[in-house]
């Protein structure tokens, strides 16, 4: 079992029971607002895209680079907020209305974490049949874009030497409502929605997906549904946290931790 934590401020009671009765350990200590991002948030199992670059060709910062409080940050796209020390994900909106940049795959801008392999910085791949894949983060949504669905605050993306579609992504709009889109088969294009509730704007909580001994599970603050996977079969798959924009118009996402468990 291998765990990246960040250090977290204090968090909410409802999260830090759900800590205390669920993991064995997650560490102390406030978020600095002196740090870039990688002062305070373990990187090393993250590279960053970014909404800016040459069409179909974003830049992409690596685990390296992100690493450290003097660590890599653009205070228009991603760095630490000068308040609270929470890590700042910023996507100014689409490429029609901001000029921003997509990957080859995807219409829409992104400022995201997507997950590596700590020990070589290379893309990470996991089976959903092993004993443990766990992504839990605690955030807040201070601008959702104007998408009906909203913003991707966190995804499972299917390996990309199988499918360039993503598991599920999990949205929240600009009136806290929260869903899960999960594809039915890895050729995409047919995504099953839930409804996970509301959080109202500018209110911190926390996400968890799960995808391990073959099920697909989301939580939002501690309360957990099992998904459907269709047809999709159980094919390796990473994680991804941040803000990838679905609309036209800006969106902020402030997380205030991140723990992943393999």
């Amino acid at each position: 079992m291998v765990l990246y934590f960040s250090k977290p401020p204090v968090l909410t009671r409802l999260f830090a029971f759900l800590l205390l009765t669920s993991y064995t350990s997650w560490p102390a200590g406030a978020l600095n607002p002196s740090c870039a991002p990688g002062g305070n948030f373990d990187l090393s199992p993250w590279e960053l895209q970014l909404p800016i670059g040459s069409t179909g060709s974003p830049e992409t910062i690596s685990s390296a680079s992100l690493q450290g409080c003097s660590g890599w940050e653009n205070f228009d796209y991603f760095f630490t907020e000068s308040g609270d020390g929470a890590l700042v994900m910023k996507v100014p909106g689409s490429p029609a209305s901001a000029g921003c940049v997509t990957t080859p795959n995807s219409l829409h801008c992104r400022t995201e974490l997507r997950e590596v392999d700590p020990s070589t910085g290379a893309a990470a791949s996991w089976s959903p049949n092993a004993a443990t894949n766990r992504l839990i983060v605690e955030l807040v949504v201070t601008v959702a874009d104007n998408s009906a669905r909203g913003t991707v605050i966190g995804q499972i993306h299917i390996d990309d030497s199988i499918s360039s579609k993503p598991v599920c992504e999990l949205y929240y709009n600009s009136n806290g409502d929260i869903s899960i889109g999960v594809e039915q088969t890895r050729s995409g294009g047919d995504e099953v929605f839930t409804s996970l509730g509301n959080i109202p704007i500018g209110t911190v909580f926390t996400y968890e997906l799960e995808y391990y001994t073959g099920l697909l599970k989301v939580a939002i603050n501690g309360n957990f549904q099992t998904l459907d996977t269709y047809e999709l079969d159980a094919p390796n798959s990473y994680f991804k946290v941040g803000n990838y924009n679905q609309g036209s118009s800006a969106s902020d996402v402030h997380v205030f931790s991140i723990y992943l468990e393999h």
